[in-house]
C-alpha cells in the first residue's frame, strides 16, 4: 500500500451518506498518484470527487478501505498527513478586506512561521504567482483569476509536497482559467504532486498526466488522456454534406476508406469516419469523394476528445446511427 513512488494511494475506499442513494459517495474507490504528477478526477456532480478529496485530506472519515498520502496512513496518521498537504477548495478562502500580502503573512503565522519568515515567504509567493503588483491592494478588488492564484499561493505557504485542488476554475472566465492552469503546471514543474477534481474535460486534458473517470463512486476508467481517447476509436475524419442526397451517396464511398463503423448524424448531414492513417486517410477520402462527384461542405481530421470518452463511459452516446 505505501508505495514509495506513489504520493497518494487509495484501495477500496467506501463512504455512504444516510438517506442518499446507493451510488452516492464512494463505493470501492481505488487510486494511485505518482509523485510529482497531476492526476485529474473527472465525473459529474455526485460521482464522489469531493468526497474523495475530503477523505484523503483527513476532513472526512471513510467507512472502509485504506488510503495513504505522502507515505502516511490517512486513518491512523492524520496529523502527519496534514503536515504534508495543501488544500484548495471550490471557493477562495482568503480575506477580502486584507491585502494579498497580508493574507499570505497571516497564513504563514497560522502555520507557525516566525513573523520575518512569514513576510519573506509572502513576498516569494506573490512573485511566483505574478501578484507582486497587486500584493498591496485589498483582495476585494481582485479578479476571479487573481483570487484563485492567491488561494493557491496560500496553500503553499509551507511548501507541501502534495496539493489537493477541488474544481479550481468553477465560475471563472476563460482568461482567468488560463491563469490558474499556468499556476498549477508551474507547481508540478517544481515537484508538487497535484490531485485535481474538475467537471471540465478540457481542464483535465490540459493539466493531467493521468485521468481517473468516476461514476457512482468508483473509477470507471483511468489512463493518460491519450490512452483514454484511443479507447474510443482513435482518429476520425468528420465530413459535413449539403443535404441528405449527398450524405447517402457518400456512405458506400466512405465505408471503403474507414477502419471501423461509420457514425451518421442524419439531421446534421455529418458522417464520422474512423481512420488508422491520419494524413493518408484524409487524402484518400477527399480523392474518393471527388471521383464520385460529391463535394462536401466541410471535412475535418481530428482526434477524439475526453468529452467523447466520458459520454461513452456513461452511456450517453448521442450519435444517431452507426453503419
Amino acid at each position: 500500500m505505501e508505495d514509495e513512488e506513489s504520493a497518494i494511494t487509495a484501495r477500496d475506499v467506501r463512504k455512504s451518506y444516510p438517506g442518499a442513494p446507493p451510488e452516492a459517495g464512494l463505493n470501492g474507490f481505488d487510486l494511485r498518484v505518482a509523485a510529482g504528477s497531476v492526476c485529474g478526477l473527472l465525473g459529474p456532480n455526485g460521482a464522489g470527487k469531493t468526497t474523495a478529496i475530503r477523505i484523503l485530506s483527513t476532513l472526512l472519515e471513510m467507512d472502509g478501505g485504506r488510503a495513504s498520502v505522502a507515505g502516511f496512513d490517512v486513518r491512523t496518521q492524520g496529523r502527519r498527513v496534514r503536515e504534508r498537504i495543501g488544500l484548495v477548495g471550490q471557493y477562495a478562502a482568503v480575506d477580502e478586506i486584507l491585502t494579498g500580502r497580508q493574507n499570505l503573512v497571516m497564513f504563514g503565522r497560522l502555520n507557525r512561521l516566525p513573523a520575518p519568515a512569514a513576510r519573506r515567504r509572502a513576498d516569494e509567493l506573490l512573485e511566483r504567482f505574478a501578484l507582486t503588483g497587486a500584493g498591496t491592494r485589498p483582495v476585494g478588488g481582485y479578479s476571479g483569476g487573481m483570487r484563485r492564484r492567491l488561494d493557491l499561493a496560500a496553500s503553499l505557504v509551507v511548501s507541501p509536497p502534495v496539493l489537493f485542488v477541488d474544481e479550481p476554475t468553477t465560475g471563472l472566465d476563460p482568461a482567468a482559467r488560463q491563469e490558474v492552469w499556468t499556476a498549477v503546471r508551474e507547481l508540478v514543474d517544481a515537484g508538487t504532486t497535484v490531485l485535481l477534481t474538475t467537471q471540465y474535460l478540457e481542464e483535465a486534458d490540459r493539466l493531467a498526466d493521468r485521468v481517473c473517470m468516476l461514476a457512482a463512486g468508483r473509477v470507471a476508467a483511468e489512463g493518460t488522456p491519450e490512452e483514454l481517447k484511443s479507447a474510443v476509436g482513435g482518429d476520425r475524419i468528420e465530413i459535413v454534406f449539403s443535404g441528405p442526397a449527398d450524405t447517402q451517396a457518400a456512405l458506400p464511398v466512405l465505408a471503403r476508406a474507414a477502419s471501423g463503423e461509420l457514425s451518421v448524424e442524419t439531421a446534421a448531414y455529418r458522417v464520422g469516419v474512423p481512420v488508422a492513417e491520419r494524413t493518408r486517410a484524409l487524402v484518400r477520402v477527399a480523392t474518393a469523394l471527388n471521383e464520385a462527384g460529391i463535394e462536401p461542405e466541410d471535412i475535418t481530421l481530428r482526434r477524439p476528445t475526453l468529452d467523447e470518452v466520458f459520454l461513452r463511459l456513461t452511456g450517453d452516446d448521442r450519435t444517431e446511427a452507426r453503419v
